[in-house]
């Protein structure tokens, strides 16, 4: 008997090893499907920051309803999305320094941003198209302006309707500013050649200031997204082509710019998940369209940061 007991203890030793890594097995098997599954539910759950959008006030509409859709989402009601104008110069420099999660854009950063390093440290988010139309108040007279008949009145060349076959009323300008996104497309692709300031021309920062100064100012003329048309305004059309959505598409219409959400780097989780949201068929198919805007994959064109346009 005592000679057996060594090898009785070592067997029973080796079973309680046995045991042990057994159990610890099924602890870590089923500690990571529990770790699985959880990561998925709980990390959705728990997916949680806060969004701050800034920048070009054409984009701001959309993106403020589909921040809210997005909040209203269960799995990311953890997550706070606030959307603030301001212009796209504004957006794309708070996102290079930092105050911003997303710089909302109607121009390409490389456009905008005079130091080139910061403007490759930004990465771009395409999330629709914009089509900028001229307007004027109704009582203007006028329903369609040349290039050069708009080049002559914000140059300050053309100061009376009756001179462009409209009423014998002054022309009031009004603008934005030099950090909007909205004047550097029409000034790019309507004029094709920035224009100064002229005096007595009145000077905005929000696409829906300057929809309501137009709307009840006699003899006004500005600029709009085609999210802020109505029938308040006369919306003008640009040699002869309607700006509607369908000469957008084909490149009929030029005056159109990319809406760009651009964050620096690549986005954290919280972010990219909103980025993705702005991407899917409920936005890109309903809020989009809706709002005015046009889905980047309806384009039949395409342009780059230099302007150029390819099939």
């Amino acid at each position: 008997m005592f000679k057996k007991l060594p090898f009785i203890l070592m067997t029973l030793s080796f079973v309680l090893v046995l045991a042990a890594c057994g159990s610890n097995n099924n602890a870590g098997t089923e500690g990571s499907a529990s770790n699985g599954s959880g990561t998925a539910t709980e990390g959705a759950a728990e997916l949680s920051g806060n969004i701050l959008a800034v920048g070009s006030t054409a984009l701001q509409p959309l993106v403020e309803q589909a921040g809210q859709k997005f909040m209203a989402v269960d799995e990311y009601k953890n997550v706070t999305v606030q959307v603030q104008g301001g212009g796209s110069g504004t957006g794309l420099t708070q996102v290079s320094d930092g105050q911003a999660t997303i710089g909302n854009s109607d121009v390409f950063a490389e456009e905008k941003l005079e130091d080139e390093a910061k403007a490759k440290e930004l990465v771009d988010h395409q999330v629709a198209v914009v089509a900028i139309a001229p307007v004027s108040n109704k009582d203007a007279g006028v329903e369609d302006l040349t290039k050069q008949q708009l080049i002559d009145i914000f140059s300050g060349k053309i100061t009376n309707w009756k001179d462009v076959g409209g009423a014998d009323q002054a022309i009031v300008i009004v603008n934005r500013p030099g950090s909007s996104g909205t004047r550097a497309t029409f000034e790019k692709f309507a004029l094709g050649t920035k224009v100064e300031d002229i005096q007595g021309s009145i000077q905005e920062d929000s696409s829906g200031t300057v929809k309501k100064l137009v709307s009840e100012t006699p003899g006004a003329i500005g600029y709009l997204a085609l999210s802020y048309l109505d029938d308040s305004l006369t919306v003008l059309k640009y040699e002869g082509v309607e700006a509607s959505v369908e000469n957008v598409e084909a490149g009929t219409y030029p005056v159109w710019a990319y809406q760009h959400m651009y964050t620096k780097g690549e986005p954290d989780a919280a972010t990219k998940a909103f980025l993705d949201y702005m991407l899917s068929d409920e936005i890109q198919l309903t809020d989009v369209k809706e709002l005015g805007y046009i889905p980047v994959s309806g384009m039949k064109v395409k342009r780059d940061a230099t302007g150029a346009v390819t099939q």
